[in-house]
């Protein structure tokens, strides 16, 4: 693993106590109403620093930027935000429903040497998912104007032995948190500043020569990657050499994945009798009971008796609900005969190169692009066509025609496609809950 290090965070309220009202989601799941709620409720929380621009998906005007900075640099002057004195590493606990049960996800905060994505001696950190240019630009121009990392990465890795997460939840063990929130979606934060030398160097030497795979935060991580390169040859010890990350065993019993399904929209020529015979000798197809409540147990079943991979239908027009799968085994292999087998066997890169790309994009569409929105429960696929706005409508608005439903990306799979040097499609894995904003700060000056 690329070198980890406790590190001098910049936090609210000293680091202490209840800081509720003034942390946030990440950036990427809010629109410009949810962040102007949070701050008329509270004019310091975190989301007037780290969401200057909405859409963040793209580069927005450079005094949307300033305004953070000036926002950062006040908060800094007037206390409400303050730098620790002793570098710290941070023991984080996240408590949820996920499912039907509680889970709590238990990590280490830390800064890890910032180093190029990829296989290293020692270990190295490892990318799962595409990364696009917008994302990137609007993320560099924040970090250049404060100057600041303002969330961290979510990195996972391998702890075979489970000793990373059996030192982290010792310590959550041992006395009450120090810093506690909680956010409208339910989910409590919990956080321990680790300051003594043994432990801290119990959990470095549990990481030695682990792989680091980014879970959430592509964009930012390529972004601190941007901003060093940028600076030139700075110090071995400039802080921008060394990138925020929450570090969670793939050991811990707290990690829940969940699925991000697919959902079409803006075809042409669709409906659910023109997919069915366009999918002819690509997808074999059956209904099933009109039930999306269901889709998933009905799906897990269709899996046993197919032994391949298996996805639900569901076409807004009719109500109507299927199940699908390939026609052929390996239906990728013949147009990426140099990805790995794992990649080619994944549900979402054969939704997107076979069903949208060999059927709805061609056949039903005129070639043109399909719109896509990814929500991640059946509630929310349901909403999409309620015309409700679940933070994942269609892009470039226009009405859902199908939906297709998918069971969680395995955590094997992430594993294998990171250390095969390949990347998934977009919105391939979905690690709930996300990390909050607002809880560590890292100064890059």
């Amino acid at each position: 693993m690329p070198a980890v290090f406790p590190f001098r965070a910049v936090q609210y309220n000293n680091g202490s106590g209840d800081v509720s009202g003034v942390i946030a989601p990440p950036y990427d799941v809010l629109d410009a109403s949810q962040k102007q709620a949070m701050l008329d409720a509270d004019p310091n929380n975190i989301v007037g620093i780290d969401l200057p621009h909405v859409p963040a998906k793209e580069l927005g005007p450079k005094e949307a930027y300033e305004a953070s900075a000036a926002s950062y640099r006040s908060m800094l002057e007037s206390g409400t935000l303050s730098q620790r004195q002793t570098p710290a590493m941070f023991a984080y606990r996240q408590t949820f429903e996920f499912e039907g049960q509680t889970f709590e996800r238990c990590g280490m905060v830390a800064t890890v040497e910032t180093v190029p994505f990829g296989d290293r001696e020692g270990g190295g950190i490892l990318a799962h998912e595409q990364t696009f240019g917008g994302p990137k630009e609007d993320r560099k121009a924040l970090m250049e104007a404060t100057q600041c990392q303002t969330s961290p990465i979510f990195g996972l890795h391998p702890d075979e032995d489970g000793e990373a997460t059996k030192i982290v939840r010792e310590v959550t063990a041992s006395r009450d948190p120090d810093m506690t929130a909680q956010m409208s979606d339910g989910v409590k934060q919990e956080i321990w500043a680790v300051e003594d030398d043994a432990t801290l160097s119990a959990y470095t030497a549990a990481l030695a020569g682990e792989d680091i795979f980014v879970a959430d935060g592509h964009h930012r991580y390529n972004t601190a990657l941007n901003y060093l390169e940028a600076l030139g040859d700075v110090p071995a010890d400039h802080p921008a050499r060394r990138t925020m990350m929450v570090l969670v065993s793939m050991n811990d019993p707290g990690l829940a994945i969940g699925p991000t399904h697919r959902v079409l929209g803006g075809m042409a020529d669709y409906d659910i009798d023109a997919f069915q015979q366009a999918s002819a000798g690509l997808l074999n197809i059956e209904a099933i009971e009109n039930t999306p409540s269901t889709f998933l147990a009905q799906m897990n079943v269709l899996a046993e008796r197919e032994k391949t991979n298996i996805f639900g239908i569901y076409d807004y027009a009719t109500g109507l609900c299927f199940a699908a799968w390939p026609a052929m085994s390996d239906p990728l292999e013949d147009k990426f005969p140099d990805q790995s087998q794992a990649w080619r066997s994944l549900d979402v890169a054969i939704i997107q190169h076979l069903i949208v790309d060999e059927i709805c994009s061609p056949e039903l569409n005129n070639g043109e692009p399909v719109k896509w929105a990814f929500p991640h429960s059946i509630d929310e696929v349901l909403a999409l066509g309620r015309g409700e706005e679940t933070g994942s409508s269609i892009a470039g608005g226009g009405k859902p025609q199908l939906a297709i439903i998918v069971r969680p990306t395995p955590l094997e799979a992430v594993r294998d496609i990171s250390r095969a040097g390949e990347l998934m499609p977009q919105k391939s894995t979905f690690f709930y809950p996300k990390l909050a904003t607002g809880l560590w700060l890292n100064p890059l000056s």
